[in-house]
């Protein structure tokens, strides 16, 4: 995402919505940090969305950071010859973990996390 602003954190939360099922009856729990940019559209999250703040530096709860070993695992030990070519290396790894879940939740599914079903 090369921008983050108001305006591309609506269109993003829109998207995350629609992909995961939000709706009236519904819901989906997003956990955020307390970045500039989370700040909702004037019409408010998208029907179905909660967001948790999570505290200021409190990176250890950021289920994000635990992410990180997965998309750099194929960069380790290389220097790719280009930010085209880390683009593309770090692109495909992304994409790969789009078809992980389980893998996904292993590595963000915080045990004191309360566990929920609609």
């Amino acid at each position: 995402m090369p921008t983050l602003n108001q305006q591309a954190y609506g269109l993003v939360m829109a998207a995350f919505a629609q992909s995961g099922g939000a709706s009236q009856e519904n819901h989906v729990l997003v956990v955020e940090d307390n970045g500039g940019f989370h700040v909702p559209a004037p019409q408010g999250q998208p029907q179905g969305i909660e967001i948790v703040r999570l505290p200021p530096y409190a990176p250890e709860r950021q289920p994000v950071e635990r992410i990180w070993q997965l998309t750099d695992a194929t960069l380790a030990n290389t220097c790719p010859e280009s930010l085209a070519a880390l683009e593309t290396v770090v692109g495909q790894q992304c994409a790969w973990l789009e078809t992980q879940p389980d893998l996904i939740t292993q590595h963000t599914l915080f045990h004191w996390w309360p566990v929920c079903q609609n």
